[in-house]
């Protein structure tokens, strides 16, 4: 009996792994995972903005959300395109990061600056 149990464990603990990975992967090496959030401190958004690839976090600062944002173009496999944004957002306050194409990525620091959200991923805006 306790063989059939062990082979029966290594069988469910395969099967989990192999489920964990497929929901996990993306079908293809052209589409990119996302997580728009909302995401609490030091845990990552990501998202794609027109041609550009956007990775952000956030830390905890005397009740404000520290933002650090790198953003790059897709087809950059070197990171010669990269570039950093740094903005801190107070509960309920917004911000925009944009590319040329007017296209931005608006995020909102949650009550207490306990999240950071993707509130609109096609968001136009005007650049003067």
């Amino acid at each position: 009996m306790i063989p059939f149990i062990r082979n029966f464990l290594k069988l469910a603990t395969a099967g989990a792994l192999v489920a964990i990975i497929t929901v996990n992967t993306p079908a293809s090496a052209h589409e990119f995972l996302q997580n728009l959030g909302p995401v609490g401190p030091h845990d990552p958004m990501v998202t794609t903005v027109g041609s550009k690839r956007v990775v952000a976090f956030y830390v905890r600062g005397l009740g404000t959300c520290n933002v650090q944002a790198m953003i790059w173009d897709l087809g950059d496999v070197y990171g010669n395109t990269a570039t950093g944004v740094r903005v801190s957002l107070r509960p309920g306050e917004t911000a925009a990061i944009a590319n040329s194409l007017n296209k931005a990525l608006a995020i909102k620091c949650g009550d207490n600056a306990g999240t950071l959200t993707a509130i609109d991923t096609d968001h136009r805006v005007r650049l003067n």
